[in-house]
């Protein structure tokens, strides 16, 4: 199994998903780009931010999770989801959400992980 990135997601202040970033989301944002990174994603829900030199370095800032049960607290790209899934299920850990696609070109699920953190696993269509 391929990890293609982690990225933490930092949770702020709920706002709407217009696609009109909260306040605090650009707050998170402005603070974020002083580190050098660059938003390339914004779905008014979260937004992620990366690296202009190292694009697999990313945060997301994340209101709520608009589809999933809960707001997870990272999330993992992979290259096959669905192997990933089964070996996950063949553990025993407890799936959270999913397996489902996303309309943002996305199919993942959560999965708990052993301290309680909920993990998106990841892969884009």
């Amino acid at each position: 199994m391929s990890v293609r990135r982690v990225v933490p997601n930092i949770p702020t202040g709920t706002g709407d998903a217009s696609g009109d970033a909260p306040a605090a989301m650009r707050a998170n944002a402005s603070f974020y780009e002083l580190l050098g990174f660059e938003e390339v994603m914004n779905q008014g829900w979260i937004m992620t931010l990366a690296s202009p030199s190292h694009p697999t370095a990313q945060i997301s800032i994340m209101t709520t999770d608009r589809t999933g049960p809960v707001t997870p607290d990272l999330s993992v790209e992979v290259e096959d989801v669905d192997a990933v899934h089964a070996a996950v299920v063949r553990s025993g850990a407890e799936i959270v959400y999913g397996p489902a696609d996303e309309e943002w070109g996305v199919r993942r699920f959560f999965v708990r992980d052993p301290n309680g953190r909920v993990v998106n696993v990841l892969s884009h269509s």
